[in-house]
């Protein structure tokens, strides 16, 4: 079987031909495993509290996305401090500008997806890369994200948590920027899922579910993905969607503790 995440093979369907992505719901475990992603969101979707309090719900989650975001990456740093504004860690602060950054972005990404990685770089790098280097991907980086650009920019009828998983895997594993890629793929495919109604209101937290399933199993599911055999993608597409579900409960602790004031 060939699996569609490569350069060029993501682009839209001409009218009249088949959804490229699909086939990816036919690989072992994936679609029970997107299902059960889509009805955690929406249970957090559906949480009373996001009548009134959607944006403060928005706000937290950006904040511990940007923990476990970095915590990925390597540097794991208590909320507490974090939220105190006591941390001046480089690739901590890279993550939470990323953070606040997403919203502005959400209008862009289906549209100009490669200016919105550049600006994205910008933001995780200030601090770690070159100012010439920073939102310039290597030459070699190219074609592939070529491929990912049209499939940030076309339609499926694929599930969205499924797409997210797709720029999260590319972005990562093709690491274009050489200096802080897994903080900006992770940030796209938090977009991707914004953009495309998976979590429009930004309130789940899904690097902490990726966090919570653990940094080995991240990187080993990671490389599996970019093996491009079938096996390796389907279980980082059901890693992925198995840290939506994570992610989702962690946006109802945030909820439930707004409710309790």
């Amino acid at each position: 079987m060939s699996i569609p995440v490569r350069p060029g093979a993501a682009r839209p369907a001409a009218p009249g031909t088949p959804d490229p992505l699909v086939p990816l719901l036919d690989l072992p475990g994936v679609r029970d495993a997107a299902d059960a992603a889509r009805a955690g969101v929406d249970r957090l979707l559906g949480h009373r509290v996001l009548r009134r309090e959607s944006a403060g719900v928005s706000t937290e989650s950006a904040l511990r996305g940007a923990r476990a975001s970095a915590a990925l990456a390597g540097v794991d740093v208590p909320l507490a401090e974090l939220r105190a504004g006591s941390v001046d860690d480089p690739v901590v602060q890279g993550a939470l500008r990323v953070s606040a950054g997403l919203g502005s972005m959400v209008e862009t990404w289906p549209r100009a997806p490669g200016q919105v990685i550049a600006r994205l770089h910008v933001l995780a790098a200030a601090d770690l890369a070159d100012r010439a280097d920073l939102g310039r991907p290597a030459a070699h980086a190219g074609p592939r994200l070529a491929g990912l650009f049209s499939l940030a920019t076309g339609t499926t009828t694929v599930p969205a948590v499924l797409v997210a998983a797709l720029v999260h895997g590319e972005l990562a594993a093709l690491a274009p920027f050489g200096t802080a890629d897994g903080v900006v793929a992770r940030g796209a495919a938090r977009l991707t899922g914004i953009a495309r109604g998976l979590d429009p209101k930004a309130v789940s937290v899904p690097e902490v579910g990726f966090a919570e399933l653990g940094r080995d199993a991240y990187g080993e599911a990671l490389a599996g993905y970019a093996t491009g055999t079938p096996e390796g993608v389907a279980a980082w597409l059901v890693h992925c969607c198995r840290a939506t579900e994570h992610g989702a409960l962690e946006g109802l602790a945030i909820c439930e503790s707004l409710l309790r004031g």
